[in-house]
């Protein structure tokens, strides 16, 4: 696939802030810059150079990051490629670009080599680490790397395993844990071209003839139920028929001995509406057109996803009986969905653009904290570990990379842990000292052992000690989650037990 030259106001004009000419002067400053500075350069695809940095900016832009991003995307790999320095460009820039740009170049010196292990080792501390600093340098990694693997086919088979196998294992699955659906998507299948060329060009042809054959059915259902929720007025936003992405396919199809026929949600359709409370609405009137599928409707909207998500998923049965999977969600969800932590940017713009069309902070600017818990948990426990990388890649595949399920409190709190999660893990995840002073636990009302595993959906209570703290060092044999463990040997290390 080739992809298109591109513009400057290409950029610009896919920019999601509140426009203003202030910003727009920066990105052009910044293209400007960045212009002259890789001046004569080619790519290995024999397209000028300057189109890569473009083609960062232009994905930043489309998922609503803001015009000092987009601009340290446009210069990224000034520093690194060309006689521009790191100082002239914060001279000309100011200290929060450089910052970002600096930040970049720093990942990129990160190279893939050996095993798997390796992958994590070499560059999931590093790129962590950044996200704890400024989430906007590994975003505009994720925007530079999708750009890299697009125009792939250009380098010699060798490098592009390399990088297929990196961004299989470490960047697609940041830019989901970052809920940043569009580029997970696109990098997931890009890289699944280039590890599996056999089986991406069956499941691409398998889905094609799939496609086509549903894609009227489809149409069909969408017109139905635009009818229905305009009988009831219901506000719809934005109605439309989904299609499942390549990579997500065949892992789907191998879970089901590769027999498509058993895939519900190969197909879709998708209900934007404006209010959480038109969802549950819409929900009703689709299941009062279409019979829903029993155990298929899942409320992402009261119980997230770790990573953000939030949507409503129910399966019904169609006409003519054959199933199909509704999302409904609203605007807000559904920019969060595919652009993620990013999202954060287009909202605080739009609250504050009334009182302040411009940047004025030279710091970086701060995502909610419940947005970035996650990152900042990993500066905590990442120093407490010290050099011992192997344990803190193996927390890491387990805090952040493996599936999460929700556990609830007695008052109905939610807790999310990652799979096979105990009660210690779930005390500690509510609070250290309950962590500290548990003695016992019971799931559902039934009493049960503390390294008991926790399922999806489990209302845990913890009985604690009043009088003693009471951590074992055995609670390390069995507990999942970095924090536990933290906890655990803090309090060994406090007593001489470690």
């Amino acid at each position: 696939m080739s992809y298109p030259l591109i513009t400057i106001e290409d950029v610009i004009k896919n920019t999601r802030f509140y426009p203003d000419s202030r910003r727009e002067t920066l990105i052009k400053k910044a293209y400007d810059l960045a212009e002259k500075a890789h001046q004569g350069q080619k790519r290995k695809s024999g397209e000028d150079y300057i189109q890569h940095p473009m083609h960062t900016a232009l994905n930043l832009a489309k998922i609503g990051m803001g015009s000092k991003t987009i601009s340290a995307g446009l210069l990224h790999d000034v520093p690194e490629d060309t006689q521009i320095t790191i100082e002239e460009i914060e001279k000309e820039f100011g200290k929060e670009i450089s910052a970002l740009i600096d930040g970049v170049t720093k990942l990129g010196k990160i190279r893939l080599r050996g095993t798997k292990e390796e992958i994590f080792l070499e560059n999931l501390r590093k790129m962590f680490l950044a996200m704890a600093a400024d989430v906007r340098v590994v975003i505009i990694k994720l925007a530079d790397r999708l750009h890299n693997m697009e125009t792939l086919d250009a380098l010699p088979p060798e490098k592009q395993q390399r990088i297929a196998v990196e961004t299989m294992e470490v960047f697609a699955p940041l830019a989901n844990r970052l809920g940043i659906g569009e580029f997970k998507v696109r990098l997931e299948d890009l890289a699944f071209k280039h590890l599996d060329p056999e089986n991406f060009e069956y499941v691409t042809k398998l889905a094609k003839e799939q496609y086509e054959q549903r894609r009227k059915y489809v149409d069909k259902v969408v017109n139905e139920l635009r009818r229905e929720l305009a009988k009831e007025k219901i506000e719809v936003i934005k109605i439309f028929g989904r299609t499942k992405h390549l990579h997500s396919l065949f892992q789907k199809l191998k879970r089901h001995d590769m027999d498509i026929n058993k895939i519900y949600d190969l197909t879709g359709i998708r209900i934007i509406v404006p209010e959480v409370v038109n969802c549950y609405e819409t929900l009703g009137i689709v299941h009062k057109r279409f019979h829903p599928l029993v155990g298929r409707i899942k409320d992402y909207i009261s119980l997230p996803k770790p990573n953000g998500y939030q949507s409503i998923h129910t399966t019904i049965f169609g006409p003519e009986g054959k199933f199909l999977e509704v999302q409904i969600r609203t605007k807000k969800m559904d920019d969060e969905a595919e652009f993620g932590i990013a999202a954060h940017w287009i909202y605080s713009e739009k609250k504050k653009r009334l009182r302040d069309y411009f940047f004025r902070s030279s710091t970086a600017q701060k995502v909610p904290e419940k947005e970035v818990n996650w990152i900042r948990q990993l500066r905590e426990w990442q120093n407490e570990l010290g050099k011992d990388n192997q344990e803190f890649i193996e927390s890491l595949k387990i805090d952040f990379f493996k599936n999460h399920i929700f556990a609830f409190t007695p008052l109905g709190d939610i807790i999310d842990l990652p799979e096979e999660s105990t009660p210690v893990d779930f005390a500690y995840k509510v609070h250290s000292e309950i962590g500290n002073r548990a003695m016992g636990a019971k799931v559902n009302g039934r009493i049960v052992p503390l390294d008991y595993k926790i399922h999806n959906g489990d209302v845990v209570e913890i009985a604690t000690s009043k009088e003693h703290k009471n951590p074992s060092r055995d609670w390390l044999r069995f507990v999942r989650t970095s924090e536990a463990k933290s906890h655990i040997r803090k309090f060994m290390k406090k007593d001489g037990m470690l």
